[in-house]
């Protein structure tokens, strides 16, 4: 080992010179397009596969609000943060709240809706008495009482509301049955025998008139039956 003070003072590591080989990227050369970050997609849009369930997630949340606030009192912002998803993304799949709530009673109607079919499916003779099983068997049922209270409550309450709901239950209910009938007058026979059921069951099970509101179902469905059935097919 050499010592003294003409030696040479010990220098780092030279620093690597950058590759110009073939493997080195040439200038103005294009680079692949970098795959965009799931994180980065563009925010209240899910991926497709994803949609359906986020779509049903926000139905969902949008029948619990409106049942539980009414139509007056909920909003799509409430909407999206019980979904947990952005405000955008309600207005992307559903629009307006007024279509909103249209979807929800669309889902809450769903089994009057298949009950209408099997009142169209027998005999007009006895229509009266299908119908009216139909709708009481409806109201009966907490399943479904439950949204038809928030959906009359919100109608009562709100004009926008009570709109919808009359879009829906002309559109899809009250012209199928009339078309049925085969009468001059057939929409008008139609209106006045659903008339005469939701008048009924708004004061059984909305104002809960006594002593309606405690009476026997089968007894009340003896005796409005066939008064349905005058306004469908009577003289």
């Amino acid at each position: 080992m050499t010592s003294g003070t003409g030696s040479t003072p010990a220098t780092g590591p030279t620093p690597a010179t950058p590759a110009t080989g073939s493997h080195a990227p040439s200038r103005g050369a294009s680079t692949p397009p970098a795959t965009p970050d799931p994180a980065t997609r563009r925010r209240g849009r899910p991926p497709r596969a994803e949609s359906g369930d986020t779509r049903d997630r926000i139905l969902a949340a949008a029948r619990a609000e409106f049942s539980e606030r009414g139509y007056e009192k909920t909003s799509v912002r409430g909407i999206a943060k019980a979904a947990g998803v952005d405000s955008a993304l309600v207005h992307h799949y559903f629009g307006t709240k007024e279509q909103m709530f249209e979807a929800a009673i669309e889902v809450a109607f769903a089994p009057a809706l298949k009950g209408r079919d099997a009142v169209l499916a027998g005999p007009l003779a006895d229509a009266g008495e299908r119908m009216t099983r139909m709708i009481f068997g409806l109201w009966e049922n907490p399943a479904t009482r439950t949204p038809l209270l928030a959906i009359v409550r919100s109608a009562v309450n709100n004009d926008t509301a009570a709109a919808a709901l009359r879009r829906l239950v002309s559109a899809q209910l009250l012209r199928r049955i009339a078309g049925e009938l085969g009468t001059e007058d057939a929409e008008l026979r139609a209106e006045l025998a659903a008339a005469q059921l939701v008048g009924t069951a708004m004061l059984r099970y909305v104002i809960k008139v006594e002593p309606l509101a405690s009476a026997d179902v089968e007894q009340v469905i003896a005796r409005l039956a066939p008064v349905v059935q005058t306004h469908l097919t009577g003289a």
